[in-house]
């Protein structure tokens, strides 16, 4: 949409004219004109502009004093003089960099930050050349251990308050605060307790200095040392962009590349950290066969592929696929062309089943900060499940949002579901569909077009579980029951240990080359970030599919070139760039589906309450190996919603009985806003043997 002239305001700055919209603030409308205005303190992300740490200071006619331009608007007619013009805004500039390092350690050469850093970049833009000050800067106790994943160094620290900000006004956690008063205000935690939030690791990031740091990262690189590859996340479905920060062919930290209409640059801790399970030291390089209960002995790639096509002529036709959701489009289809072709096997136990009809709706997530009814029709925490979509959802509700956490009695903007068939009766303008694994979509979709053909239901004589994380699954250890032989593919062995006869390694999504689509159905590339300690899936794939006369690349840009016709509308891979645009609606091919990871959906009794045992974010095998993140695992709780706590007289925190056929567990309670009357809520690891209804009681 073009910019009517009416709504166009003329500013001048620096002798240049610039026409922008009204309202727009005088920092963007700078960059408008090719100008910069300095900032520390201004992070338009975070809300509206607090004029903190005056590094913005700037001459405007009219005004008898300098102003913090990051506070401004733009005006018709304003005139405004920046430090590149102005000898009384250089010098403001001047005096206040010189006042934000008088006590700022001169430590760049040993500071995580040191060529990175902001405050170093306009120190030598815009700051003295030396100083006048003499006396013993003011030190402090460090690192001050914010949490196990960040670090505190109070003495860099110049109190722009973007952490703080961040943690009331974004993540809305309030457990980072500025304690103190003038020349003693300090950055602390909410009563000195570990800052224990999903989204706590982007204060890092948004600090630009390096008062706060990772633990992990911390003396761990230097920029001229380092390399950072643009991928995306796949630990849940939001797809974030990210970057991988490389050093010695290891992943060193992960950083958000900003996606405005999928992550606007915020992270999860668990995307953000959990990249530690790379380095595990109980990851397998080799395949295992098992020897023994529960043991296994170490073979050769030769030996385990014998092994594996025996296996494979063995099962037949009656070969059946568990995918995790966390293959690439191009493993997926590699498989189910291997199986369908070698074997004229069909079966597959999919991470999702997602109806034709939810690719009606096609919308970015950003549009979720400006609808004005919401409904949110989960059962499991959205934050849990999908974490990025909680801070879009909490971006609406401070524009003013109405969000219901139930059905909602009429028309909504925004529907946010888990479950594809609460949709049919909800009138909705947008369908948002919440899927449990990090590539269901893709998975589902590069299945259906290579295996054309119906499953069988006979039972299975081979199963083949891909990851960690479906090897994991109850359903999937169901089937493992009937199966003769199964056989895994994974990074760990204890996933494996008590079932697989045959374990092959397994990649992580940060040493691959291949596509994804995410809960938007937007197509995104993840690139290799590091090399694998065993070869690609796609590379064993592929020698397989040759010994049974099925010619399968082993290259994932010719595989995508390949199932793309079928899925994508016939994109190249090298068009699937770095920042992927949400992309029409194609017809998707239907699904052949053995059978989907269903959710216990049950009628709830009139004397009791329906339990969900969700999988909670913070868990499963990369954040069981991040060892800074086990205090974000959950806490054994009951979250109930507020009527219900209400009539059986249960305060927040309270310790409560949870009951249900003769089990009966201690928790803690906690009053969920986001939780529909009826049901309650406990971590699946908590959860023990209490059954799908409950009686809760003080």
């Amino acid at each position: 949409m073009t910019q009517s002239a009416a709504d166009l305001v003329q500013v001048t700055i620096d002798e240049r004219s610039v026409q922008v919209p009204k309202g727009t603030g005088l920092v963007e409308t700078a960059q408008a004109a090719g100008i910069e205005i300095p900032v520390f303190c201004y992070e338009p992300r975070l809300g509206a502009p607090v004029g903190a740490c005056r590094m913005c200071l700037v001459e405007v006619e009219g005004m008898p004093k300098l102003q913090a331009g990051c506070t401004l608007t733009a005006q018709d007619g304003m005139v405004v003089k920046t430090a590149r013009t102005s000898a009384l805004s250089a010098q403001g500039q001047n005096a206040t960099l010189e006042f934000i390092l008088v006590n700022h350690p001169l430590d760049c050469p040993v500071c995580d930050k040191g060529g990175e850093c902001p405050l170093q970049d306009l120190t030598f833009r815009y700051g003295p050349g030396n100083t006048r000050m003499t006396f013993e800067k003011r030190t402090f106790e460090k690192p001050i251990p914010v949490s196990p994943l960040i670090a505190l160094d109070r003495e860099r620290c110049i109190l722009c308050y973007r952490c703080t900000r961040f943690s009331e006004g974004i993540a809305e956690d309030g457990q980072l605060v500025a304690i103190n008063r003038g020349s003693q205000s300090v950055i602390s935690t909410f009563e000195d307790e570990p800052y224990r939030a999903p989204f706590s690791g982007n204060v890092i990031e948004l600090c630009p200095v390096g008062a706060l740091t990772s633990t992990q990262y911390r003396f761990e690189a230097r920029p001229w040392e380092i390399q950072n590859v643009p991928t995306v996340c796949g630990l849940c479905p939001v797809g974030c962009n990210i970057s991988a920060t490389t050093r010695e062919g290891k992943v060193k930290r992960i950083l958000s590349r900003n996606h405005p209409e999928v992550d606007e640059g915020w992270l999860c801790d668990k995307g953000r950290f959990a990249y530690a399970h790379l380095h595990a030291r109980d990851r397998i390089d080799l395949p295992l066969a098992r020897s023994g209960p529960r043991r296994f002995e170490r073979l050769t790639w030769e030996d385990a592929l014998d092994r594996f096509e025996r296996l494979l002529r063995d099962g037949g036709p009656a070969t059946v696929v568990a995918l995790s959701g966390g293959e690439t489009v191009e493993q997926a289809y590699a498989l189910a062309k291997l199986l369908r072709r070698g074997l004229g096997a069909h079966g597959a136990v999919l991470p999702e089943d997602v109806p034709d009809r939810l690719d009606a709706w096609r919308a970015p997530l950003s549009a979720i900060r400006d609808a004005r009814t919401i409904a949110v029709l989960s059962d499991e925490p959205v934050v849990e499940r999908a974490p990025v979509v909680d801070l879009w959802l909490k971006a609406a509700r401070r524009r003013g949002a109405e969000i219901v956490y139930e059905r909602p009695q009429g028309p909504v903007d925004v529907l946010v579901t888990d479950a594809a068939e609460r949709a049919e009766s909800v009138d909705a303008r947008e369908v948002y569909y919440l899927p449990r694994t990090p590539n269901g979509r893709g998975v589902a979709d590069a299945w259906s077009a290579a295996a054309d053909g119906e499953p069988s239901d006979d039972a299975p004589r081979l199963l083949i579980v891909l990851g960690d994380e479906a090897a994991t699954d109850p359903s999937v250890r169901a089937l493992a029951e009937q199966a003769q032989t199964v056989v895994g593919v994974g990074m760990f062995e204890e996933s494996f240990r008590s079932f697989a006869e045959l374990v092959l390694p397994g990649t992580s999504y940060l040493e691959r080359d291949g596509t994804t689509v995410n809960l938007e159905g937007r197509l995104q590339r993840q690139r290799r970030a590091v090399l694998a300690p065993c070869p690609d899936e796609l590379a064993w794939i592929a020698k397989l599919a040759k010994r049974f006369g099925v010619d399968v690349s082993p290259y994932a840009p010719e595989v995508f070139d390949e199932v793309s016709e079928r899925c994508f509308g016939g994109i190249r891979f090298g068009e699937v760039g770095e920042r992927a645009a949400l992309p029409p609606r194609a017809k998707r091919p239907e699904t052949p589906v053995l059978s989907s990871r269903s959710e216990l959906r049950t009628r709830i009794p009139s004397d009791g309450l329906r339990l969900v045992a969700y999988r909670p974010l913070f868990s499963g095998a990369a954040v069981e190996r991040t060892p800074e993140l086990q205090f974000q695992r959950p806490q054994a709780e009951v979250q109930l919603a507020r009527a219900d706590a209400r009539a059986r007289g249960i305060r927040n925190g309270q310790a409560v009985r949870v009951s249900s056929n003769g089990t009966s567990l201690e928790l803690r309670a906690r009053i969920a806003a986001d939780l529909a009357a009826g049901t309650v809520r406990i971590p699946r690891e908590h959860a023990g043997d209490l059954h799908a209804t409950v009686e809760v009681s003080a």
